[in-house]
């Protein structure tokens, strides 16, 4: 098996910087659209053989050096005894919202191995002829939270604040709930054989540093915690991390995914070097020419050369608007790359 993604996330890599990128299935793919127009993105979540075919997807159209589990950060819900939904337009919902300490404490703690079955079974369908290390992951719980209480409304997060202001320990209550059933979930992926985890705490962002210390690193470092004695790698990510390095740092993960906010060589220096680095091109960038896709990608590895612990990947996803040629462009210049 490729292995330079565990190598680099161990900080021992010795060659060139692994490369995969977030979102590296979906909507910039037309393979996928294709996909979209017979099957419901729900569909495509819940049916574990189509699930896998997403997931395959960039493995032989990019041979990126990693694949990740095609699935959605809000399936956790569904452990809770919650429905989510994916409607054509606008962002998931997750019904009912939980909008009251009431539905908090009524919420129940479903056996993920049953509620979440159709994701352990992808699994089972990828593991025999992967090539390449395969990442589950899920949703850091203040993020999934925010789902749970806002719901499709998610520009300014108004309900989800209000209750941080108005009733902290009832919302600390449903923190913990997801937490658990995550690092219960976490775990199942890995017992199904995923070679490394990554938490997508997207909405981390919108906290202040005195929110983020009470709402959402005690329920990471948790789940970080939890993960030790499972040899499984954990890398972390939100959105604006190279704002705040060192507190993400503290949370001890294998691996932090930064943005492009600052330069990776001056993030690198900034956290510990048992702890890898991953991003941080701007997934903007890969909508221009080729040449300056090459020149900025040859640039960031050029700056991270000799580290051991660097992945390149982008900042964020790649977005629907960024050609595929253009994708496989940016993959091929970090495989060349000495």
């Amino acid at each position: 098996m490729n292995s330079r993604l565990l190598q680099a996330l161990a900080c021992k890599n010795e060659g060139r910087a692994p490369v995969w990128l977030m979102r590296q299935a979906g909507r910039y793919m037309p393979q996928y659209r294709a996909m979209r127009e017979k099957h419901s993105l729900w569909e495509l979540f819940h049916r574990a053989d189509l699930a896998a075919q997403v997931t395959r997807l960039p493995l032989s159209l990019l041979d990126v050096d990693a694949a990740i589990l095609f699935s959605d950060i809000l399936v956790i819900a569904e452990s809770l005894g919650l429905s989510i939904h994916f409607p054509e337009t606008g962002g998931p919902r997750v019904e009912p919202a939980v909008r009251t300490a009431e539905q908090v404490d009524a919420l129940p703690m479903l056996c993920v191995e049953e509620s979440l079955s159709y994701v352990l079974e992808t699994i089972r369908l990828l593991k025999p002829d992967l090539n390449v290390p395969l990442i589950g992951f899920c949703g850091g719980p203040f993020t999934v939270a925010s789902y749970l209480i806002d719901s499709g409304s998610k520009q300014e997060f108004s309900l989800t604040k209000q209750w941080m202001k108005e009733d902290p320990s009832s919302l600390h209550r449903l923190l913990q709930k997801i937490t658990l059933a995550t690092i219960a979930y976490l775990k199942a992926q890995v017992k199904e054989g995923v070679n490394a985890l990554q938490i997508f705490d997207s909405w981390l962002n919108i906290l202040d540093e005195q929110q983020r210390h009470a709402f959402a690193y005690p329920y990471l470092k948790q789940i970080v915690d939890a993960l030790a004695n499972e040899a499984t790698p954990v890398i972390l990510f939100c959105r604006h991390s190279s704002l705040f390095p060192q507190e993400l740092a503290a949370l001890n993960p294998s691996c932090i995914s930064f943005d492009w906010l600052r330069p990776m060589n001056e993030l690198r220096s900034s956290v510990s070097k048992e702890i890898a680095v991953q991003g941080n091109i701007e997934p903007s960038i890969l909508k221009l020419s080729k040449p300056e896709i090459t020149q900025a990608t040859q640039s960031l590895l050029q700056s991270m050369d000799g580290e051991k612990g660097f992945i390149l990947n982008l900042g964020h996803g790649v977005t629907p608007d960024i050609p595929l040629d253009h994708v496989r462009h940016f993959v091929d210049v970090a495989k060349a790359w000495k």
